[in-house]
């Protein structure tokens, strides 16, 4: 005779709804974090001490460069430089977003747009007006070459993406799957994440679809030192905030990341905070470090972006450090659950289900 089998009593409905609605917590601060993050960036791009130059000595080319800066105010720095030579070096060591070379039959704009090609823009709408002032036409000269399949260089914004989604993807695979691992094993799977994302993304990026048409080895080199950093921190933040690293990490790599970057638009057409997060945000350590690899034989800047992501990566491994303690610490003074599992694994179980 065969034994009735029991079923468990279904939950109340009021525990269901609260156990749904702590979850659905995560997705919703999520939705309203990239909203006040992408509209804060993106909403009103408008110049700010965008910095612009008039070339020339004459009485007359001193004069326009002062008649410009008081029209548009704290909107442009405008310099004054003394010959052509001058304003492209300037603008090849990203100092300036656009020269003017003042001529009555024909005036030109320099610019270098892998810069920004944004920025070029905003610095091109100023001068066709100083032009039209003058009734002639606005010859614009681009300093530099785009790389083939990255005409509007954009193309390495879109490795930014692709790297950071596949290093915070990384990070939630090692803390769920990885979990039961100690803190070296989840660092050397992180390590080997990293460099399988770099090379994903310098695959794609160069022979596939030739947004990286030289140099591809340093690029690659840059963007696992990007991912490296990424993981790490990812890893280091898991042991502390269990569930919630999710949505921490969509704040740090994507949020505050993609919107500081400088691939839509630089500093110079944001407002204060996300201009001020380009000056040592991971993210913009990568772009701006790339772009100058590819279009500034290595120089304007590159130090400080390479220092950046050197930086990020030192601050994962002084938090990878803290959690292996921290870890190390709970294991040894957390009392055992079932089976020998600590009982804090066991309550992050629960919550997890």
């Amino acid at each position: 005779m065969s034994t009735p089998r029991t079923t468990a009593a279904a939950p109340p409905p009021g525990h269901s709804l609260k156990h749904l609605a702590l979850h659905l917590l995560t997705p919703l601060l999520m939705c309203l974090g990239m909203a006040l993050a992408y509209q804060g960036a993106f909403h009103q791009p408008e110049p700010h001490h965008l910095k612009v130059a008039v070339v020339g000595t004459t009485p007359q080319a001193r004069e326009l460069a002062g008649a410009v800066q008081a029209a548009a105010g704290e909107a442009l720095d405008v310099a004054a430089l003394p010959d052509r030579a001058a304003a492209e070096q300037r603008l090849l060591d990203r100092d300036l977003v656009g020269a003017f070379v003042p001529d009555a039959a024909h005036p030109e704009l320099l610019v270098a747009k892998a810069n920004s090609e944004t920025s070029a823009t905003a610095a091109e709408k100023v001068f066709q007006r100083v032009a039209g002032q003058q009734g002639a036409p606005l010859a614009v000269t681009d300093l530099t070459t785009p790389s083939e399949g990255d005409p509007t260089g954009q193309g390495l914004f879109f490795l930014l993406v692709a790297l950071s989604i596949g290093s915070y993807g990384s990070v939630a695979v090692i803390g769920a799957v990885g979990a039961g691992m100690g803190m070296r094993l989840r660092v050397l799977a992180g390590l080997g994440a990293s460099l399988a994302v770099s090379v994903i993304g310098i695959v794609t990026a160069g022979p596939v679809f030739h947004v990286v048409d030289h140099d591809p080895a340093a690029v690659w080199a840059l963007g696992w030192l990007y991912s490296a950093g990424v993981v790490g921190v990812g890893i280091g933040l898991h042991t502390f905030l269990r569930r919630w690293t999710t949505l921490v990490m969509m704040v740090l790599f994507v949020m505050l990341n993609f919107t500081s970057s400088g691939g839509v638009y630089r500093p110079d057409l944001q407002n204060g905070f996300f201009g001020g997060l380009h000056s040592f945000w991971t993210g913009a350590g990568f772009l701006e470090g790339a772009r100058g690899l590819l279009y500034f034989d290595g120089g304007a800047g590159f130090g400080g972006n390479l220092l950046v992501l050197v930086l990020w990566l030192v601050a994962a491994g002084a938090l990878v450090t803290g959690a292996a303690l921290y870890e190390r610490r709970g294991r040894t003074a957390a009392p055992a659950g079932r089976d020998g599992e600590p009982a804090e694994e066991l309550e992050e179980s629960a919550v997890a289900v």
